[in-house]
């Protein structure tokens, strides 16, 4: 006997994205380099020289800067990719998102 197979209506929906959106933010620190910190940006988020650079001003003037924002789990893995790096970074709970 054929085993039945449940229509789509009949299968549980898993959620992946039930918590919202999730911050990456990224710390100064006083020991990378300027270039350094470029050249982690471009390297994990794939971002151009210039918006980069941008985020690595950020960074040196304000003291953080939000690097990306979305899913839990995606923002968990480029924290610990920037841990790997040995930048400062922390994973917030987006209220907007």
């Amino acid at each position: 006997m054929g085993r039945t197979v449940p229509s789509v209506d009949e299968r549980t929906e898993t959620r992946t994205s039930t918590e919202g959106a999730w911050k990456v933010i990224v710390h100064n620190d006083p020991v990378n380099l300027m270039s350094y910190v470029v050249m982690v940006f471009r390297r994990v988020f794939g971002y151009s020289r210039q918006k980069a650079e941008r985020h690595m001003m950020e960074v040196h003037e304000q003291g953080r800067s939000l690097l990306w924002s979305g899913e839990r789990e995606v923002a968990e893995s480029y924290v610990h990719t920037l841990h790997r790096w040995q930048l400062t970074a922390t994973l917030e709970k987006d209220e907007e998102g």
